[in-house]
């Protein structure tokens, strides 16, 4: 069975955005193939992509290579960020379904819950599915997709420190979700606008040592086999 690119591409960007491989150092289809349990084939398909995003180049007498972003390439992710949200907020105000206002009141019912119990790992990843459901909200596969690489990138290069109001952040997030649901888009687009803001301030770059990096790698159990890529 053929393993879709799109999937190899997902693992690989995973890889990245958690540092298994280093910044700087190659990616050869051989040995990506081998890891992942593919073919070079999807492999080669999915570096095309990952430099498309800015996660991959290509050097030189060296071939694909992690990417090595500069400090300013990295402040301008937040601030695009900072630029897009709200106005992914705003179409959302005007675009969003039923279906989309209802997983985001349920996101904001359960965030509350573990803010108030202080449940940072959950808090985290019902964040991230936050923000994908109102970028899906907005009716605009573009801006998705912007918002989503977005994500990735400031992932891969920023370490997020945990909110010092968690409480307080999932406040904002029902605001921003009430703005939405009642069709106020320029309200929606300011309360995402202080969100993301305030949420800003917590991120710090994480260009680690290349011993830190070289740990992660050792202790990496991250091989994808074919049923985890289905998915």
């Amino acid at each position: 069975m053929r393993i879709p690119a799109h999937s190899v591409c997902t693992a690989i960007r995973d890889d990245i955005v958690a540092g298994v491989y280093e910044r700087g150092s190659r990616l050869t289809e051989e040995l990506l193939a081998r890891r992942y349990g593919v073919s070079r084939v999807p492999v080669r398909e999915a570096l095309r992509t990952l430099e498309a995003e800015g996660f991959v180049v290509t050097r030189r007498h060296a071939g694909a290579c992690v990417a090595e972003p500069t400090e300013q390439e990295a402040a301008d992710l937040l601030e695009m960020r900072m630029l897009l949200e709200p106005l992914g907020a705003a179409r959302a105000a005007q675009r969003r379904t039923e279906a989309h206002l209802k997983v985001l009141r349920g996101l904001v019912r359960l965030g509350q819950e573990r803010a108030r119990r202080g449940n940072s790992d959950d808090l985290r990843s019902l964040g991230g599915w936050f923000h994908e459901t109102l970028a899906q909200a907005s009716g605009s596969p573009a801006l998705t997709s912007m918002l989503t690489q977005l994500r990735h990138k400031i992932a891969w290069m920023y370490a997020v420190e945990a909110p010092s109001g968690p409480v307080e952040c999932w406040a904002e997030h029902g605001a921003i979700v009430d703005a939405v649901a009642r069709g106020d888009g320029e309200r929606a687009r300011a309360v995402t606008a202080l969100h993301t803001e305030r949420a800003t301030a917590a991120h710090r770059l994480r260009f680690g040592s290349a011993g830190e990096r070289a740990e992660r790698v050792r202790n990496s159990q991250h091989a994808v086999n074919t049923a985890s890529l289905r998915h």
